[in-house]
């Protein structure tokens, strides 16, 4: 059988692809060329090496592979690069110990952009063409495609600012060997002297313009295993899954998400009871969180995170909370008893702390408390 030949590409091809973007529930789309970004492995590399990474793998795992889209696609050509709005609508704070969620977890965003890539991924195979969608994968920088692609620039937050629109948004990519025109030049900075982000920030993370010290980063401590340390968890507050701070102090992205009209019908999970979270089982919480990333697949890390939140925002006077304290303080895993001390002394519950522990991070973290 003879092989298809592609269909040619003109501006109406490109035309039909934005709009069968647009129809599929994608705001935004531009096309990047598919070759090695070298300013993002540069930045990969120097900030690793600077330990400004942190122990984060993700794309810094191998930057010479996340950085080659050619490396994912044989043969590639372009990139159709593609943004998802996440503004909805705030439910208010309920009442109670609550933790709070970053917008982008409140529902399932990857899942309606994975769609509107799928559907393009589908027209370029029709029309002859390899094409393959990548979405919240460790296999393209998103965010520097996204930049050459035209759509936006990098502010100083790191995060890709979308003209009129701001940084709200779900970034994905179609890698495919259709010889696509590309962007010609990227978009020019629109943060000016605006520091708005580097001053709003919790910890102080940003510590250039558009350099983030991951170590500092509450998103990304958030999801890091092992002790949370202690310089920060006065500052993460009731925050239990992400940080959108540097976000919502942006200028463009808080004109944005004012006027963007929302339509969504899916249940928002903008906030977390603490409570019921401490006292559901493993299976429950994965049920519930399993989308968001969880080290290991390891609920712990979650239960730590609402040990701390608990300390920040829950209150003595709750007798569930002091339910709670007693059974994290004699719970089995070191872990969870040592920030289970920390939240009861942030309480000022002192006289349920035991006396010693065996474990030496329990045992650190009473005498940090007691000091």
């Amino acid at each position: 059988m003879q092989k298809r030949q592609p269909e040619p590409i003109d501006a109406g091809y490109v035309a039909s692809l934005h709009a069968l973007g647009r129809r599929c529930g994608l705001d935004h789309i531009g096309i990047a060329p598919a070759a090695v970004m070298e300013r993002a492995r540069d930045a990969l590399v120097s900030r690793k090496q600077a330990g400004l990474s942190d122990s984060m793998e993700f794309t810094y795992r191998n930057p010479n592979r996340s950085t080659d889209p050619m490396r994912a696609v044989g043969g590639a050509k372009a990139m159709v690069v593609a943004a998802r709005s996440y503004v909805l609508a705030e439910p208010p704070l309920p009442e109670g110990p609550y933790a709070s969620v970053a917008r982008y977890a409140w529902v399932d965003h990857y899942e309606p952009l994975r769609f509107g890539l799928q559907n393009i991924v589908s027209k370029l195979r029709a029309d002859g063409y390899r094409a393959v969608a990548f979405a919240d994968d460790n296999s393209v920088v998103d965010r520097e495609a996204a930049w050459l692609a035209g759509l936006g620039w990098f502010g100083k937050n790191a995060n890709v600012l979308l003209p009129g629109s701001g940084s709200f948004f779900v970034l994905g990519s179609v890698i495919t060997d259709a010889p696509l025109p590309v962007a010609l030049e990227p978009v020019a900075d629109g943060c000016g002297t605006c520091r708005r982000c580097i001053d709003g920030c919790p910890t102080a993370a940003i510590v250039a313009p558009g350099v983030v010290d991951a170590g500092r980063c509450l998103a990304w401590l958030l999801q890091r295993p092992g002790v949370f340390p202690r310089q920060f968890r006065v500052a993460l507050g009731n925050r239990i899954y992400g940080c959108d701070e540097c976000q919502v102090v942006c200028p463009p992205t808080v004109r944005f998400e004012r006027r963007k009209p929302v339509n969504e019908s899916r249940h928002v999970q903008a906030y977390v009871s603490l409570v019921e979270l401490l006292e559901a089982t493993d299976d429950e919480l994965l049920q519930s969180y399993g989308r968001w990333y969880l080290a290991d697949r390891n609920p712990i890390w979650l239960r730590r995170n609402a040990l701390i939140a608990l300390g920040n925002a829950g209150s003595a006077d709750d007798a569930r909370v002091v339910v709670l304290l007693a059974r994290y303080l004699e719970h089995g895993e070191p872990m969870l008893r040592a920030h289970a001390v920390w939240a009861a002394a942030q309480l000022g519950c002192y006289h349920m702390l035991p006396a010693t522990d065996a474990d030496p991070i329990v045992a650190d973290e009473l005498e940090s408390v007691r000091s």
